[in-house]
């Protein structure tokens, strides 16, 4: 059974049978099947604590230019001995609806794991969240190297999560070479979050809120 096979039964129970991506974007699985997928908003291991609208599966889907470019990054990887895992892809302006409202009430549960040192409505004027989500185009994704330490977890609302901040020497190194193979291939970085990625060779794109399906 290929990954997508698997993805589709994994997916959230409400959702219907895994349908195409629209005109444009990819699904991520058929483009590069050997790169991990932990969709982290599909699901409650996330900030708010709980599946984030907008996300009925967890799947990748990506700008069609933007998933051949991480496909290409996969293979880079992969010759120099390492395999990429991703968060997040396309996100819906539903998602970041989400997010705001979430931003606003008194759930604190998860403050210990991600925000720990900020109120968390602080966390779109502090740049951690966007109002208006590069992820939207399709053209971001977060992710990371399967089995490295990059020296704080994905989503960590901290000055630690910033790329250049102060890291242990196996972190640093990691995440300069997570830039350094992301840039080959057209992404730059979030200087706060060392996990994002925009693929800028697109230029300016759309924001959607189609759900990922």
């Amino acid at each position: 059974m290929n990954r997508t096979a698997l993805l589709c039964l994994f997916a959230l129970a409400a959702a219907p049978a895994c349908a195409a991506p629209p005109p444009g974007f990819a699904r991520l699985s058929d483009v590069a099947p050997g790169i991990a997928q932990e969709m982290r908003y599909a699901g409650a291991n996330n900030f708010t604590g709980h599946p984030v609208p907008g996300y009925r599966a967890p799947q990748c889907w990506l700008r069609a230019e933007a998933a051949n470019a991480l496909a290409a990054a996969q293979a880079d990887a992969r010759a120099h001995g390492f395999s990429l895992v991703v968060y997040d892809c396309y996100r819906p302006k539903r998602a970041v609806s989400a997010f705001m409202d979430w931003s606003r009430n008194a759930d604190q549960s998860t403050k210990p794991d991600y925000y720990p040192r900020l109120d968390k409505r602080q966390l779109f004027a502090q740049g951690y969240i966007a109002a208006q989500s590069t992820h939207s185009t399709g053209l971001a994704v977060d992710l990371g190297v399967e089995g490295w330490n990059f020296g704080t977890p994905f989503d960590f609302f901290d000055p630690r999560s910033w790329t250049k901040s102060r890291a242990s020497g196996e972190a640093h190194a990691h995440r300069e070479a997570l830039v350094a193979l992301m840039k080959r291939h057209g992404f730059e970085n979030y200087p706060r979050e060392w996990w994002h990625y925009t693929f800028k060779a697109a230029g300016a794109a759309t924001s959607y809120d189609f759900e990922v399906e």
